[in-house]
C-alpha cells in the first residue's frame, strides 16, 4: 500500500513527485517522462512561454531551466523563444535528478478501495494507494469541432496528432483555429512544402507584443507589471493568486479559464506566418463531408477530398475543398474523457457548476477523499495558470500539503492519554535504475500529455 500514486510524468506529475518524495511519502510515479511533449508536438516548435516562466518545481528550487541550460552550455534569454526540444530535454533531466524513478506503465483502471484506491496497469500490475494524483496533461481533452466528427482520421486530425509534418508535403491542408497552435503549425506546414491556409471565426488575428525589459522603471512596471502569463494586472493576478481565483463565483472562474489569456500568436512567429500562410477570417465551419472519389487537383492522385461548408460574418455561405483538415482548436477539461476512471467514481465526483471539470478544495482534492487533480482539469477552479508550466510552482507544494493532511490520521497513533504522537515512516527505497521495467507499448487508454 503506497501513500501516494502519481499518474502522469509531465511537468505537473514530475513536480508533484519531487515535492512528495522530499516530504517522505512512500510513492509511485506512473507514466512516460515528458512523452507528450516529445511525441505530440511538431518538430521545430518553440515554447510560447518565456524561459523564466518554464521551470518545473522542486522543493529546493535548484532544478530550474536556467540550471539545466548552464550545465549544458545553453543560454536562454528573456525575449528569446525556447526550442521545444530544449524544454523536453530539461524535463527529462529534471525527472532523473529531482524526482523519484518513474515507472513507465500505462494506467487502465482506477477504482475505489476500502483503504483508498486500486490502480491497474496495461501490464497486469495492481497497486493500492491511500491517495492518488491525476496529472494526465491535456491529450485526453483535445477538442475537435463536432462538425468534423463524421470524417475519418485519415482526413481530419487534431494538432496534437503530429510530430513529423513532412508527411503533408505537396498536400492541401486547412488549419482551423486562431491561437498559437494553429498559427505555428500552419507556418511549419508551409515550410515543409504543404499548401496550407488558416480558417478562423475571429475577424482578425491577435499577436502578442515583444516582452518588455525587466528593468523599465517603477512607473511603467506599476502600470503594466510583467508576469509569467504576460503583461498587465489581470495576468499578474491569474499567475500569482490562484487561491484568490478559486474564491470567485464559478461562472467568473469558467470565463477566465476559457478566455484569459485569449488566442494569440507569439510575436516572434508573425513575420514567418504572414509571409507563407493565407488566412480566411470571420468564417465558421457549419458542416463537413467528403467529395466523390475522382482525381485530386493536387498531384493527380485519385481519391476523396474534404469539403468544408463555411458561413461568413455577413451570412454568405460557400464551400472549400482540401486534402486534410487539421483542428488546432485547443482542449476542453472534461472528466468524462478519463475512461480509465471507474464509472461509478467518475460520475460521483462533484463538478464545477456549468462544466465537466472536477470541483476541488483549496489543496486540489476532489469531492472523493484522497483523489487529487493537477493541470488542465484544475483551471476552472484555480484559473488559467494551470494551463501552463508555470502553474507547477503553486500546484506542487499546495497539493502535496493536501495529501499530507489527508494521510495525517493514518500517520499518527493515539496513546491512552489522548495525545497524538507522530509515527515516523520510512520511505520505500527506489529500485536501482537497472531494475526499472522496460517501457511498454502504448494502449488506447494511455495517460495523456502533461501541461
Amino acid at each position: 500500500m503506497y501513500d501516494l500514486v502519481v499518474v502522469g510524468a509531465g511537468p505537473y506529475g514530475l513536480s508533484i513527485a519531487s515535492h512528495a518524495a522530499a516530504a517522505g511519502l512512500d510513492l509511485r510515479v506512473l507514466g512516460r517522462p515528458m512523452a507528450s511533449w516529445r511525441d505530440h508536438m511538431p518538430r521545430g516548435t518553440y515554447l510560447k512561454s518565456e524561459p523564466a516562466a518554464s521551470d518545473l518545481s522542486d522543493p529546493a528550487g535548484t532544478h530550474t531551466l536556467a540550471a539545466y541550460c548552464a550545465e549544458h552550455g545553453v543560454e536562454p534569454a528573456h525575449g528569446d523563444p525556447l526550442p521545444l526540444d530544449t524544454f523536453t530535454a530539461y524535463g527529462t533531466w529534471f525527472a532523473r535528478h529531482a524526482a523519484p524513478p518513474v515507472d513507465e506503465r500505462t494506467v487502465t483502471r482506477l477504482a475505489p478501495h476500502p483503504d483508498g484506491f486500486r490502480i491497474e496497469t496495461a501490464q497486469g500490475e495492481r497497486l493500492l494507494a491511500r491517495a492518488v494524483v491525476l496529472a494526465v496533461g491535456v491529450l485526453p481533452f483535445a477538442y475537435r469541432p463536432p462538425v468534423l466528427g463524421g470524417l475519418p482520421a485519415a482526413m481530419v486530425s487534431h494538432s496534437t496528432h503530429h510530430r513529423d509534418l513532412s508527411r503533408f508535403r505537396d498536400q492541401d491542408v486547412t488549419v482551423i483555429g486562431a491561437g498559437q497552435a494553429a498559427l505555428e503549425t500552419s507556418t511549419l506546414l508551409a515550410e515543409k512544402g504543404a499548401r496550407v491556409r488558416v480558417v478562423a471565426r475571429t475577424p482578425r488575428l491577435r499577436w502578442d507584443a515583444p516582452p518588455q525589459p525587466h528593468d523599465r522603471g517603477r512607473v511603467a512596471t506599476l502600470r503594466e507589471p510583467h508576469s509569467p502569463l504576460g503583461p498587465g494586472w489581470p495576468s499578474w493576478v491569474w499567475s500569482r493568486k490562484p487561491h484568490a481565483v478559486r474564491r470567485l463565483p464559478a461562472a467568473a472562474r469558467l470565463h477566465i479559464a476559457r478566455h484569459a489569456p485569449g488566442p494569440a500568436g507569439a510575436w516572434w512567429l508573425r513575420e514567418r506566418f504572414e509571409a507563407t500562410v493565407p488566412v480566411l477570417l470571420g468564417h465558421v465551419v457549419t458542416a463537413a463531408d467528403r467529395t466523390a472519389p475522382g482525381v485530386r487537383r493536387l498531384g493527380g492522385v485519385p481519391g476523396e477530398r474534404v469539403r468544408l461548408w463555411l458561413r461568413a460574418e455577413n451570412g454568405t455561405a460557400h464551400t472549400l475543398e482540401t486534402d486534410h483538415v487539421l483542428a488546432a482548436t485547443g482542449f476542453t477539461p472534461n472528466l468524462s474523457r478519463l475512461r480509465f476512471l471507474d464509472p461509478a467514481l467518475r460520475e460521483s465526483l462533484r463538478r464545477v457548476p456549468g462544466s465537466d471539470a472536477p470541483w476541488l478544495g483549496p489543496a486540489f482534492e476532489s469531492s472523493h477523499p484522497g483523489l487529487f487533480f493537477a493541470g488542465l482539469l484544475t483551471a476552472p477552479t484555480f484559473g488559467p495558470a494551470m494551463r501552463f508550466v508555470h502553474g507547477t510552482s503553486f500546484t506542487a507544494p499546495t497539493l502535496v500539503e493536501g495529501v499530507r493532511h489527508h494521510l495525517a490520521p493514518r500517520h499518527t497513533t493515539e496513546p491512552p492519554g489522548g495525545t497524538r504522537t507522530p509515527v515516523t515512516r520510512t520511505p520505500r527505497p527506489a529500485p536501482p535504475r537497472s531494475a526499472r521495467p522496460e517501457p511498454a507499448a502504448r494502449t488506447t487508454e494511455a495517460v495523456g500529455r502533461e501541461g
